[in-house]
């Protein structure tokens, strides 16, 4: 079992819960009408542009969940060196995102330091095998 590899794992799934859970008490828990989906857009947003923002809102956890599943079943592997470029695959899209973050918020977000965190940690659990 690759310890590195758990960590990353499970700090994604621990970003991807914030990312949801604050996101909707910050910003959509305002913009419901007694809905699961937030309608009350404002402007210039209409409805449906709302819409498809809570929902790529989530959908952006619910990756992060699917990469964080993959690097703790790798963890767990007989042989989680074999998967060193799915590993290193991985690492370099979160760290692909932790830069975005960190320059679409000038370092104002929290979560370009977590995603810096999890990339570093996946990108060197292949080589403590």
């Amino acid at each position: 079992m690759q310890n590195y590899l758990i960590a990353a794992g499970v700090l994604m799934i621990l970003i991807g819960i914030a990312h949801s859970v604050i996101g909707e008490i910050l910003i959509f828990r305002q913009l419901r009408a007694g809905a699961i989906v937030p309608l009350l857009a404002p402007p210039p947003l209409r409805e449906r542009h709302l819409r498809i923002l809570w929902a790529n809102w989530h959908l952006t956890s619910m990756l992060g969940w699917g990469l964080a599943a993959l690097l703790i079943l790798i963890a767990v592997a007989p042989d989680p060196s074999s998967h060193a470029l799915h590993v290193r695959i991985i690492a370099i899209a979160t760290l692909a995102g932790s830069l975005l973050v960190l320059s679409a918020t000038r370092g104002r977000h929290p979560g370009w330091f977590g995603l810096l965190v999890a990339a570093g940690l996946a990108w060197l659990g292949p080589s403590s095998a």
